[in-house]
């Protein structure tokens, strides 16, 4: 098939080059010429594992090219997938300004029968605006459907390529078809392709990210209760991990949830049900809490040192992206944590394999001033009064003991993810704090 895809950012770009690869003829549309070109000199602009390979065999046999120019793309396409921004405002309503302003161009643009799929996580109610905008625009025959995407940052490319299910919000039963074709070669091995009205498709992508938060929330509330009775979050997770009807994911208690999606949707539901006269109480508590974890071991660091003034103190911290496999650092803790500890007087050294630039992009400019950003783990635990864990990178699961007496002026871990194994630091002198379990040589 001939698909265009406008926008170039996270999905669009994962979305683009997975169908590039499938054997479609794909047309990548952004406003941003710098990034364009730079696309189309083989330069990805995100870490994504996989993604490289198949971008560079789709660009090099011609599958995939990159354009500034939308009314081309549109002109060579059937499909035209929208991955545009929809970033929340301050009370968590999402910006669809970016996703109307092209419906307006799409609508004085098409001049033959086209399918244009919002693959945007949007608020319920979007595809009908796109579809009134584009209306009122031309009288061509077209259909509007709705296409959320489900990916993993870190995992993206497996899961564009075996998704667990294809969700296609449509009334048009030609466009549920070509859709169905589209994705048959993603789900050979029998997962379903589900068709729904475009309210609840638009609706479904929410309430799926809305349950995982709500999940992590609830096991780190649990992990702070575990705190104060003297037990181990780890064993009340393997107890209740094995029930099938709660499941093994995403029971981890940690400092929080971040990233580019959790945030902004269960703010945008929590919003879609305020406007609509719904008090949705689970979600205001899930979103306080997670605010409050992300500097949940900022406190611990208080109550060890018995002060909130770190003047003189230099902390390592491990891992600034919001989750392993990914350069992301939007809301990630790391960023509140850094803060929080360069507000309190403290000097940093951090590291991180992807995500450095990043966090350098999007932090503030007093703790880039107080911040060494080094090449290694082993540099982030020179001469520092302790190291902060933020992000499970598993290269951070593996480190020995000496590295930790021999290169720390103390050696203490506040470890924000429950890297390391209880029994083995007990056989240490290592002072170790985490989430949700005894501390180990604190008195």
């Amino acid at each position: 098939m001939n698909i265009a895809v406008i926008g170039t950012g996270y999905v669009g770009l994962v979305s683009g080059t997975c169908f590039a690869d499938s054997g479609n003829n794909v047309i990548c549309v952004d406003i941003d010429k710098e990034k364009v070109n730079n696309l189309g000199e083989g330069n990805i602009p995100i870490y994504e594992p996989g993604l490289q390979a198949i971008f560079e065999r789709s660009t090099s046999e011609g599958r995939l090219t990159f354009t500034t120019d939308l009314p081309k793309a549109v002109r060579q396409s059937e499909i035209i997938f929208l991955c545009l921004p929809t970033p929340p405002g301050a009370d968590g309503q999402a910006d669809l300004s970016a996703v109307i302003k092209v419906a307006g161009q799409l609508g004085e643009l098409i001049k033959d029968y086209k399918i244009i799929v919002n693959k945007s996580t949007v608020p319920v109610g979007t595809a009908d605006r796109v579809e009134e905008v584009i209306a009122s625009k031309t009288e061509v025959d077209f259909d509007v459907v709705s296409n959320p995407e489900f990916l993993r940052e870190g995992a993206a490319v497996d899961d564009f390529r075996k998704p667990e299910r294809v969700v296609v919000g449509t009334s048009s039963g030609h466009a549920a078809e070509v859709m169905r074709t589209l994705y048959e070669p993603f789900v050979r091995s029998g997962n379903p392709i589900i068709v729904m009205d475009r309210r609840s498709s638009e609706l479904t992508k929410y309430a799926a990210n809305s349950m995982l938060a709500t999940k992590i929330t609830f096991m780190n509330e649990m992990a702070n209760v575990c705190e104060r009775v003297g037990a181990n979050v780890d064993n009340v997770r393997r107890g209740i991990g094995t029930d099938s009807r709660i499941g093994k994911r995403f029971i981890f208690a940690g400092i929080g949830y971040g990233g580019s999606c959790f945030p902004k949707d269960v703010q945008a539901i929590h919003y879609t049900a305020k406007q609509n006269g719904y008090d949705f109480q689970i979600l205001d508590s899930v979103m306080k809490v997670n605010e409050q974890q992300k500097v949940s071991i900022v406190a611990k660091m208080e109550d060890y040192y018995g002060t909130d003034d770190f003047s003189g103190k230099t902390f390592g911290i491990w891992g600034l992206s919001f989750k392993p496999e990914t350069d992301d650092i939007r809301e990630a803790p790391s960023l509140y944590i850094a803060e929080a500890l360069v507000k309190r007087g403290a000097r940093l050294l951090a590291y991180d394999p992807e995500a450095v630039e990043t966090f350098q992009e999007a932090t503030t400019d007093e703790v880039n001033e107080n911040t060494i950003y080094v090449r290694s783990q082993q540099e982030a635990l020179k001469n520092v009064d302790a190291l902060v864990i933020c992000t499970e990178w598993n290269e951070f699961r593996r480190p020995t003991i000496d590295q930790f007496q021999n290169h720390m002026k103390e050696s203490v871990i506040f470890d924000g993810r429950n890297l390391f194994d209880l029994d083995r630091a007990r056989k240490t002198n290592i002072k170790y704090i985490s989430v949700g379990r005894p501390s180990i040589n604190v008195d």
